[in-house]
């Protein structure tokens, strides 16, 4: 891609995709699908019970229902373009797109970071304070909080994507991943990428070290304050009030530190962009599975629902 200036005069880029192989194809292709719209209507159903069940309007509930909307924003803004591209045999994206994409791909997985902190917060006001639970995480509180949370969002994608406008890249660029992946791009830049591969340690330390340190501060207090509880049934249902959400955080850090080290031990984009399928398409995908499994209100929530729109359909 021929450039001046950080200009582009070429729009057109190539993402090889997981796989070269035409016969994996169909199969990639299916998976995907599969995996997409489970996600997809999962956290749909995750969002319809809480917004369903006035005893789910709680802040807790409340900050599940961002967190499913985001996991839903999160895997689309990859899944449906890479399957588009398998459908019509075409490797294509625009630079336009390109950018796009890995701008809403930022936006989205730091969202991600910020809501599972707040939550975490949410879950120690509730174990450590919970006489004042309500007037601490007043509806004030929660949707500042996630108003925070998505304006940091959007200038850390923002400045991200700025920067890599000022890139210059060669002619007939090819990214090596099923997405417009932000290190990857900046690889194939050759102008001087200093600058932006030290904001990409800054921002990874700052965005997922930071959220990752709040949780832990949070968890922290929760642990102590159920060792001071006496109470053995007191202390299993504290800990039951977190069980999901810590289940989920482990998996989205474990996910995402994973990849971070086979990239770094191996260097092969292959290898990390397998890797990254499973923190961008499988977790969201068993987030509302974690949540609504293990969850009583979602699960009679959902089953007062369909219960309400089986009797309303029937006729009178």
């Amino acid at each position: 891609m021929e450039s001046g200036n950080g200009t582009q005069s070429s729009n057109i880029l190539l993402l090889l995709g997981l796989s070269g192989e035409p016969v994996l194809q169909p199969l990639i292709f299916g998976l995907f699908l599969f995996m997409y719209l489970i996600t997809v209507f999962g956290n749909l159903l995750i969002i319809l019970a809480i917004s369903s069940d006035s005893h789910l309007h709680t802040p807790m509930y409340f900050f599940l229902s961002n967190l499913s909307f985001v996991d839903i924003c999160f895997t689309s803004t990859t899944i449906p373009k890479m399957l588009w591209n398998i459908q019509t045999q075409s490797q294509v994206i625009t630079y336009e797109g390109c950018i796009t994409q890995m701008y809403f791909y930022i936006l989205f997985a730091g969202l991600d970071d910020f809501l599972l902190t707040v939550m975490a917060y949410d879950r120690y006001v509730a174990i450590c304070h919970p006489l004042h639970y309500m007037v601490i995480m007043s509806p004030q509180l929660c949707g500042l909080l996630v108003l925070i949370s998505w304006i940091m969002s959007v200038l850390y994608s923002l400045l991200h994507s700025l920067m890599v406008l000022r890139l210059s890249f060669c002619t007939d660029l090819e990214i090596p991943h099923f997405f417009c992946e932000i290190k990857e791009l900046v690889q194939l830049a050759y102008s001087d990428t200093f600058l932006n591969n030290m904001m990409m340690q800054f921002g990874a330390g700052l965005l997922g070290g930071g959220t990752l340190s709040g949780i832990l501060y949070s968890y922290s207090k929760i642990v102590s304050s159920i060792y001071r509880t006496s109470s053995a049934q007191g202390k299993y249902k504290a800990f039951s009030t977190c069980a999901s959400h810590l289940s989920v955080v482990s998996l989205f850090y474990c996910t995402s530190l994973g990849v971070y080290l086979s990239s770094a031990a191996t260097h092969s984009s292959l290898s990390s962009a397998t890797a990254s399928v499973m923190y961008t398409v499988v977790t969201p995908m068993l987030n509302p599975f974690i949540y609504s499994l293990r969850n009583k209100d979602i699960k009679r929530a959902l089953k007062r629902y369909f219960w309400m729109e089986t009797i309303s359909s029937s006729p009178s």
